[in-house]
């Protein structure tokens, strides 16, 4: 590049690299300069992302708390141990010793009406909620993870489309120098065209600074370096547009269920509590005046006359038709929103091969024919920049209904389920 937008060119793209790399830790920049020979498919980033899941640790221990607390509900209550001393006589009234009666008891509380059964229920449907909301949340990273994906991979096509505006600009400025030179064209046409090719060397070294960025944010999700490669085949595949699905991710409709059996739990607790606990003691009593020994036994148990726990009892079961009710609600907006994904598919897979098969090829002949005529004389610099935009334009547009699809698609799997054996796999490993 010659002349002063040549030299502003490159002082901005200096200045944009600068910028750009100043955020990106060295480490990365380190990584990314090496050769980028490794190819990564959609499987094993997903892959890599569920085994360095950093949230699994959490899962985890929350998993065993809820193990825990299956155990604690399985647990009898604590009997008492008491001791009652009678008949201290009074300041200056005589032998303390001789009145005094010691009693020694030990005291049960039974438990009625299923209380135990129905706690160890609710624990462990507690614990079936906290497993499933972690599913879901680990379902939800994989999505990120193919959203990223698929970032990176449009990001790698806009960078073929910014070479391919820059060789364009570069062919167009040299045949305009070439008719300056040969005074066919004024001055003012070639530093237009100089200007054109200065903004086109922008465009290709921001649009590989953007790529850089994608790659380095996708490898975030492992924690590894992003010397890989993603390749155009994987961005083209529209494949998964004409498989038809059928299915809601279980582990949705699993959080719904859990709270369905905790409702249904807590109605078992609560109708437990309203039947009364007997409370059973035994013990000796001492007579020190004597030395006589007695055993005492005793019982007591709340007559139940004015509290029935009706109330808890009535909430429980209100929160049971509440649940089941979420449950429908929810099967029936992810199947909706499954079948709308499913016809967008087909609609962006049919749009993509419609521009590549009928809009591209025209738009291509329409620039070849308009720089023949341009070097004949027959058009304008304008006409030549018109055609080359349209042609651009047709390509990035191609490239954004790709590049949706292939989100619309991260959302497909999210919504049934599709990468839920990564799941199970990580679950099992030591």
């Amino acid at each position: 590049m010659t002349g002063p937008a040549g030299s502003w060119a490159r002082l901005a793209v200096v200045s944009t690299l600068a910028l750009s790399l100043a955020v990106i830790p060295p480490t990365a920049v380190v990584a990314q300069e090496r050769v980028a020979t490794e190819p990564l498919s959609l499987a094993e980033a997903l892959s890599r992302s569920a085994a360095s899941d950093p949230a699994q640790a959490g899962a985890q221990a929350r998993a065993r708390a809820g193990e825990a607390s299956v155990r604690q509900a399985d647990v009898r209550p604590n009997p008492t141990l008491g001791l009652m001393v009678e008949n201290f006589p009074a300041f200056g009234g005589g032998d303390i010793l001789g009145r005094t009666e010691t009693t020694l008891s030990y005291e049960q509380r039974i438990e009625r009406g299923g209380d135990r059964p129905a706690r160890v229920s609710l624990a462990r449907s507690e614990g079936a909620l906290v497993a499933a909301t972690a599913r879901v949340r680990r379902l939800d990273r994989l999505e990120q993870v193919q959203r990223a994906w698929a970032e990176a991979l449009a990001a790698e096509a806009e960078v073929a489309i910014a070479r391919e505006r820059l060789d364009l600009a570069e062919q167009f400025q040299t045949e305009v120098q070439r008719r300056v030179d040969m005074a066919r064209d004024p001055l003012f046409a070639g530093a237009r065209a100089e200007a054109e090719l200065a903004q086109a060397q922008i465009d290709f070294d921001q649009a590989e600074i953007a790529a850089r960025i994608a790659k380095i944010s996708l490898a975030k999700f492992w924690e590894g370096p992003a010397n890989f490669s993603l390749g155009g085949t994987a961005f083209e595949d529209t494949s998964a547009a004409r498989v038809i699905i059928d299915g809601v991710a279980q582990a949705d409709l699993d959080i719904f269920v859990a709270q369905r059996d905790i409702a249904r739990a807590q109605v078992a607790v609560e109708q437990a509590r309203r039947t009364q606990d007997a409370t059973v003691s035994v013990g000796v009593r001492h007579f020190w005046e004597g030395q006589d020994l007695g055993l005492v036994v005793g019982g007591s148990m709340p007559l139940g006359r004015y509290d029935q726990n009706t109330g808890a009892i009535d909430r429980a079961r209100a929160e049971g038709i509440a649940a089941e009710g979420d449950l429908s609600a929810a099967r029936t907006e992810r199947e909706r929103e499954i079948a709308r994904l499913q016809v967008q598919l087909s609609a962006r897979a049919s749009e993509a091969r419609r521009i590549e098969e009928e809009t591209l090829p025209q738009a291509e002949r329409a620039v070849r024919l308009v720089r023949e005529g341009f070097n004949r004389g027959g058009f304008t610099y304008n006409d030549v920049i018109s055609a080359q935009t349209a042609l651009l334009q047709t390509r990035d547009r191609r490239v954004q209904v790709l590049k949706q699809f292939h989100i619309d698609r991260a959302r497909l799997d999210r919504l049934t389920g599709a990468h839920g054996d990564l799941i199970v796999a990580s679950e099992t490993q030591p």
